[in-house]
């Protein structure tokens, strides 16, 4: 699998093993499992590389861009609400690969996350 950026002109040269990181709430602790949850109980870091299609991972940051456009403000501001949406239960859509979040593996949450975080910077095409 390949973990690669929105733009067609970003290169990427694999997924890496550092833990992908969310917004840093101060409050945040990780869980003996690698998972870093929010004080509010939203998974904001997976220690796992990321392992999605560029394809996956394409739709999953041009949804994550969308919902801030939607939301208004600043979007780096609002990652840990954007990552508290597609966990919940009911949700399926292109930011978790038309799963839930519970039914991805720690690879796939990881993509996902990392996703969130791309289109908060403003990194998809």
């Amino acid at each position: 699998m390949l973990a690669a950026g929105c733009s067609s002109a970003e290169q990427d040269t694999g997924p890496t093993s550092e833990p992908v990181q969310a917004a840093e709430p101060t409050t945040a602790s990780a869980v003996p499992d690698g998972v870093g949850v929010s004080a509010a109980g939203v998974t904001t870091s997976v220690d796992a590389p990321p392992n999605l299609t560029e394809n996956g991972y394409g739709q999953a940051c041009l949804a994550a861009r969308a919902w801030y456009d939607e939301q208004g403000g600043d979007p780096l501001a609002r990652v840990e609400d954007y990552l508290a949406t597609v966990q919940h239960p009911e949700y399926t859509g292109p930011a978790t690969f038309e799963r839930t979040w519970s039914q991805l593996n720690p690879g796939e949450q990881a993509g996902a996350i990392l996703a969130a975080n791309s289109a908060a910077r403003g990194e998809c095409g």
